[in-house]
């Protein structure tokens, strides 16, 4: 893993030529400081430009737009080289985003237009809201995990800085994109286990059997998104980053996200079946490697059910738009299986599934096999001090 980290690492992210659409765009921070309510007709004749947020119904819309009652929007520029420049723009009435006084957006800025259609809100700014849940959800952890909680909050930042500062740039310098997920994930996991769960056989076992289920999820990737010719390259973003870098194997890239999106819950599963081994252990030190298999194996069947489920349900709850589209096309199961966004979906969770449900049986088995080799020893101690006690009390018997 250091070997793969030494050889893929990158110099940063080869720079490029901004083309200005999505998220390639120059942005900038901005405030919106008046609203007035104008005539959609007269807000159309006097040429100011309408927001980024054009979704609008045909056919109506026109209508709406001509009678209705538009919004003229002023937002002052708060962050670059413009700062404190205004400009506005009309906000349409059936537009599903509105804008209000005070509120905070980002700007998109186009150098090369003129300068009255320089500047153009794209979206609201979300900062504030977010950093907040962000730190709910770092209190909460600390709170109930304490010390271990805040180690895997650390372990979360670590996991950031590598996907930013590794797998990322590595992939657009042109690296394998599965050989880079491979090794960023494995680092990602080293880290954050023996981080989270200190250096111990146990945390080592959880440790071997996620790298041999993750490979078997690389194996398994690789074979079926060429078979199925996945080509990786399904959407405006994918299809941004194909134009911009044409020499990134798309469909590597693919691969490289199964094994990224199923790593967190190897991580889960691999360490729970050792745990769960260990505590049989403890509770029944006498208990064989086989008997801790076949105990640990039943606790992870109910393990499986749950997490292949909870898989399956993130990945349609994030395609869930998609699976709207063609239930309002009418579309049969299997031409809506066979279109190479949802066979995407489907390929990354069966693979993920597959990785997890081999997860169990492996990390079980080798967590029984170390475990228990730690008591062959005490076992003929054990045994021969139970003997005099039998002999003892059948001594007792036959006086009687």
């Amino acid at each position: 893993m250091l070997v793969g980290l030494v050889v893929l690492w990158p110099g940063g992210a080869p720079p490029h030529e901004r083309t200005g659409v999505g998220f390639d765009r120059q942005t900038q921070q901005a405030t919106v400081t008046k609203v007035v309510e104008v005539s959609c007709k007269e807000a159309g004749a006097s040429g100011v430009p309408p927001t980024g947020d054009t979704s609008t119904a045909e056919g109506s819309s026109a209508v709406q737009q001509e009678n209705g009652t538009c919004k003229r929007a002023t937002i002052r520029v708060d962050s670059g080289d413009d700062k404190g420049r205004t400009f506005t723009e009309i906000v349409q009435p059936d537009q599903s985003r509105q804008l209000h006084e005070g509120q905070k957006v980002v700007v998109a800025y186009e150098p090369s237009a003129p300068r009255d259609l320089q500047y153009s809100v794209t979206d609201v700014n979300r900062r504030l809201p977010l950093a907040l849940l962000a730190g709910i959800f770092a209190l909460a952890v600390v709170v109930v995990g304490r010390l271990r909680g805040v180690m895997a909050l650390v372990a979360l930042a670590i996991s950031f800085l590598v996907l930013n500062f590794f797998i990322l740039p590595a992939i657009l310098q042109g690296s394998n994109p599965l050989v880079v997920a491979v090794v960023g994930a494995s680092a990602i996991m080293l880290i954050a286990l023996y981080l989270c769960h200190g250096l111990s056989a146990r945390t080592s076992v959880a440790v071997i059997g996620t790298l041999i289920s993750l490979l078997l999820i690389g194996v398994l990737g690789s074979v079926f998104i060429d078979w199925a010719a996945l080509t990786g390259n399904t959407d405006d973003n994918t299809g941004l980053i194909h134009g911009l870098y044409p020499t990134i194997d798309m469909s590597g890239l693919l691969l490289a996200g199964v094994i990224i999106g199923s790593l967190g819950v190897l991580d889960d599963v691999t360490v729970t079946q050792t745990s769960a081994v260990w505590e049989l252990h403890e509770a029944n030190p006498s208990m064989g490697w086989r008997g801790l298999y076949r105990a640990g194996i039943r606790i992870g069947r109910d393990h499986i059910a749950s997490v292949v489920n909870t898989l399956v349900l993130a990945y349609a709850g994030a395609a869930l738009p998609l699976l709207l589209l063609f239930s309002i096309a009418q579309s049969s199961v299997g031409t809506v299986a066979n279109s190479e966004l949802v066979a995407e979906e489907i390929v990354r969770t069966l693979i993920g599934s597959i990785g997890l449900v081999a997860s169990v049986p492996v990390t079980t088995a080798l967590a029984a096999l170390v475990v228990s080799a730690d008591r062959t020893g005490a076992e003929p101690a054990a045994e021969a001090s139970a003997v005099p006690a039998r002999g003892g009390k059948g001594g007792r018997r036959r006086k009687r």
